[in-house]
């Protein structure tokens, strides 16, 4: 059975940063994207970002992350990082990493536990 593992979230001043990380583990496992996805409270999940393995294709879920956010990692053993500088107290959510499948490759199927980020004024 697939699971993601994050790491690497916590409390940071406005203005700091954190890089959160990913890995998945169990079983036979290929993935042709993986991604950050966020709740901030009383709010809907968020994309974030990803990235396609294929042709590292990368894609952000706003404008104000892709300049912020920076995401990397590694498709042959399915890593994935998020690096987010300049963190604003709205950055504050639960972070989940997430993968597809390789077919069908747009259904986020597998998901991690979830990983705090708070960012204090």
């Amino acid at each position: 059975q697939v699971q993601l593992v994050e790491s690497g979230g916590g409390l940071v001043e406005a203005g700091g940063s954190l890089r959160l990380s990913c890995a998945a583990s169990g079983g036979t496992f290929s993935s042709a994207r993986m991604g950050w996805f966020r709740r901030a409270p009383g709010k809907e999940r968020e994309f974030v970002a990803s990235i396609r393995w294929s042709d590292s294709k990368l894609v952000f879920g706003r404008d104000s992350m892709k300049g912020r956010f920076i995401i990397s990692g590694e498709g042959t053993n399915n890593t994935v990082a998020l690096q987010m500088n300049s963190l604003e107290p709205q950055d504050t959510a639960v972070y989940y990493c997430a993968a597809t499948p390789r077919n069908p490759d747009n259904v986020w199927r597998y998901w991690g536990q979830g990983t705090q980020v708070t960012v204090s004024l």
